[in-house]
């Protein structure tokens, strides 16, 4: 259970402590995404301690919460203030569904209008200057080659990236398996070149390594036989976008994010990538995917019978 439950009082911990099974049971939410909801309710808690207001979450008003958001907009910027209310819309309705209230608190509270933000997109040339950056001549270079490789010729999320098992690389059927969001599996398309470099590395550098227990089938490892972390990750391409002198605010993500837009850009449809991502629904896939209005423009003069 995480620790931001231990902050709230008694009479929440209960109500939170079956909210976040609901979140995991019946929503096959994954654990990150689960304590993010908790640091919603802990963020609530905090401020109610503060304040010295005694009150359950069958008893809350409207008034306190509208007093709650106005504290937190002083503290977060509008995305961030939207993000937790809606993470506590998400609880007050799960009280709703089990009978424990019968209104949500927050539903008359205005979520601030953030607009759209996309990441930014790198371009094929920038991908290639990154990964060219890379030095081979250590261990490390072989499998971060690798990796940069795997996150944009397969557009996965980080997270999936350093859970990738060797168990689930399909090479002949030309396909990988991923376990996303809410332990929700798909299969993924892997190109040669891809391919070519993870061979690359397994045969020549992960093979050397001083495996740790319970991590046999995982793909790439630290130097000490560990499974990487995500902040790892984020670490290589930082420093990468450094050295290249990329003046972009890039992570992981970007290289996904990348991926989704030059399928799109070379003809490739919104339900296939919507695929490939794994998102539930293709209005997410439509968030990800940049399009620039000289797209748009080439694509109605190609299709449309109007042209």
């Amino acid at each position: 259970m995480p620790k931001n439950v231990l902050l709230c009082s008694m009479n929440w911990n209960r109500y939170i402590k079956d909210y976040q099974s609901y979140l995991r049971i019946e929503r096959g939410l994954s654990k990150n995404t689960i304590e993010n909801y908790g640091f919603d309710i802990e963020r609530l808690c905090l401020f109610l301690e503060t304040n010295q207001i005694e009150v359950s979450p069958l008893k809350i008003t409207d008034e306190t919460l509208q007093q709650f958001i106005y504290a937190v907009a002083k503290e977060v910027n509008p995305r961030s203030q939207a993000r937790i209310i809606s993470g506590l819309k998400s609880f007050f309705g799960y009280l709703i569904f089990e009978d424990y209230r019968n209104d949500n608190p927050l539903e008359l509270i205005e979520t601030p209008k953030t607009g759209r933000k996309l990441p930014d997109t790198l371009s094929v040339k920038e991908i290639d200057s990154l990964i060219a950056a890379i030095d081979l001549s250590s261990n490390e270079g072989e499998r971060n080659r690798a990796m940069l490789e795997t996150l944009y010729g397969c557009g996965l999320r980080v997270s999936e990236l350093v859970s990738l098992k060797i168990s689930d690389l399909f090479f002949d059927e030309g396909f990988i398996k991923i376990t996303g969001k809410g332990n929700k599996e798909r299969f993924v398309p892997i190109g040669k070149l891809t391919q070519k470099y993870m061979q690359i590395y397994q045969k020549e550098v992960r093979v050397n390594l001083n495996i740790k227990k319970g991590c046999e089938d995982t793909l790439f490892l630290n130097r000490r036989g560990n499974q990487l972390t995500r902040a790892m990750i984020f670490t290589i391409i930082k420093d990468l976008a450094v050295k290249v002198g990329l003046n972009k605010n890039i992570s992981p993500h970007t290289l996904r994010h990348s991926f989704a837009t030059h399928l799109l850009e070379n003809g490739a449809d919104l339900r296939s990538i919507q695929l490939m991502l794994g998102h539930e629904s293709i209005t997410t896939t439509e968030i990800y995917v940049h399009l620039d209005r000289s797209f748009l423009k080439e694509v109605m003069h190609s299709y449309h019978p109007r042209k």
